[in-house]
């Protein structure tokens, strides 16, 4: 359980840090059913702002909680507010932070409200070690979250087709108003739900596939043609309509089955200027 201990003076929350602290219990309750806690799992937060969503954690299920603060003053603030032996503070930048530290032994959940300003770098942190994770949600902008689910259009793209390589669910839950935060940002915010991909797709020469792909987005309101035009790669390998297209008309199977005729041409030496 936790009390306070003592009235503690709130340290000032700082722009710099993205600091926009969660005061809507509904979207922590939604947040929190939208995942499945055993009795052996633990929880990943990170930021824990000033505790509004690690008492609630604390609360509401028996699982641990590591969590990752940069700012000192609010860690502080907080671990004197949490008088809970399963709450684990660490100090420290989360994208600094050495995660092979985290007990391999025990499944964990992600639940928190990450930094706008670092959303993609964490992500891609979470990609590097998600056989630690049997699932998360994530509060992130709500135009960033559109753009890792989508599959066409606007906003489709090499993160995008990464993101969801990785992870064999990723859904939109809850849109969440400014108004849910303190101070309100001045945009929308969307809870993210992901699930890591345990079996994953091979993709011959792995590296070589995400820089083809960048390739291909270089320029998105450009076609396939103007996009590959000056590479290494001939257009004789592709069709007169592939060539049309944008790649944001194409799908994951389409660039892995343009991929497989590259790595399959004799032609084709797969160095990259």
């Amino acid at each position: 359980m936790y009390t306070k201990k003592f009235e503690q003076k709130e340290p000032r929350k700082k722009k710099f840090l993205g600091q926009h602290f969660l005061r809507k219990q509904s979207v922590v309750d939604s947040m929190i059913s939208a995942v499945k806690l055993e009795e052996n799992h633990g929880i990943i937060e990170i930021g824990c702002g000033d505790g509004f969503l690690t008492k609630s954690l604390l609360k509401q299920t028996n699982a641990p909680v590591r969590c990752y603060e940069i700012d000192k003053e609010w860690g502080s603030f907080v671990k004197k507010e949490v008088n809970d032996e399963r709450f684990n503070l660490l100090l420290e930048n989360v994208l600094e932070a050495d995660w092979s530290l985290i007990d391999s032994t025990r499944p964990w959940v992600i639940l928190a409200n990450l930094p706008y300003q670092i959303t993609f770098p964490i992500l891609f942190k979470i990609i590097e070690h998600k056989h630690l994770f049997t699932e998360g949600v994530v509060m992130i902008q709500e135009e960033v979250a559109q753009k890792i689910v989508s599959t066409h259009g606007r906003g489709y793209g090499v993160t995008p087709l990464r993101m969801q390589y990785h992870f064999e669910e990723l859904r939109l839950l809850d849109k969440v108003e400014p108004g849910a935060f303190l101070p309100p940002p001045s945009i929308f915010s969307r809870l993210l739900y992901f699930k890591p991909r345990k079996e994953m797709q091979v993709i011959p020469d792995e590296e070589g596939f995400w820089k083809f792909l960048g390739y291909c987005f270089r320029s998105p309101r450009q076609n396939f043609r103007n996009n590959i035009k000056g590479t290494k790669y001939p257009l004789s390998l592709f069709s007169e309509k592939e060539l049309k297209l944008r790649s944001q008309q194409m799908s994951w199977d389409d660039f892995m089955s343009l991929w497989k005729r590259i790595i399959d041409s004799p032609d084709i030496t797969l160095k990259f200027e």
